[in-house]
């Protein structure tokens, strides 16, 4: 067994901030499990723009990435992706392949990425865990019109960060969301 992996699938992937001094070497693009992905998080961090979020009501099945993590604990490894994401350890799913121990906040998410874990030489994974929050944060249920409106709404700083993380994202995380913001001149044309 070689290391933990650490799955991403939003700007961990173009911004490591804290989560540096810990991983080594390159992301491995789409070499981590498919995940059911989408833009229902309303991110303080992002101003109020959407970012991505494992959901399993909403999401297109995307592959994630994947770094290598140069702790030697899965309890190090969890506390470094926290420390990164500002959340508390319970928002980071996990798996340890020699004690079996896992968390997730979805079973099927689990079952994702132990099946994942079992066709790799590592010992374990980690990955953000948070839950969708559009409909808690903004009163109305997350689709794609709704999110299209709350996108619209922002103005400012809060509409162009909500523009580069969605343009961030990595080419192969295609969400219905995305997909239609694609097709929207006004979303195009707007500047970040």
């Amino acid at each position: 067994m070689t290391g933990f992996a650490v799955i991403g699938y939003g700007s961990l992937i173009w911004d490591l901030d804290d989560l540096a001094p810990y991983v080594k070497g390159q992301w491995t693009l789409y070499g981590g499990p498919w995940l059911p992905l989408e833009f229902s998080l309303v991110s303080a961090k992002r101003r109020r723009g959407l970012a991505l979020v494992i959901d399993h009501e909403h999401g297109q099945s995307c592959p994630s990435c994947i770094i290598n993590s140069n702790r030697h604990t899965i309890e190090k490894v969890v506390q470094d992706l926290a420390a990164r994401e500002r959340t508390s350890d319970q928002n980071i799913g996990f798996i340890e392949r020699n004690s079996g121990t896992a968390r997730s906040r979805s079973m099927t998410t689990l079952a994702t990425v132990r099946n994942w874990l079992g066709q790799t030489d590592y010992a374990g994974a980690v990955w953000t865990d948070g839950a969708p929050n559009f409909e808690s944060v903004l009163g109305v249920e997350f689709s794609v019109a709704t999110a299209t409106a709350h996108l619209h709404s922002l103005e400012g700083e809060s509409a162009a960060e909500a523009k580069r993380y969605i343009s961030l994202a990595p080419d192969k995380v295609d969400t219905p969301l995305r997909r239609a913001l694609s097709e929207q001149s006004w979303w195009i044309e707007q500047l970040y």
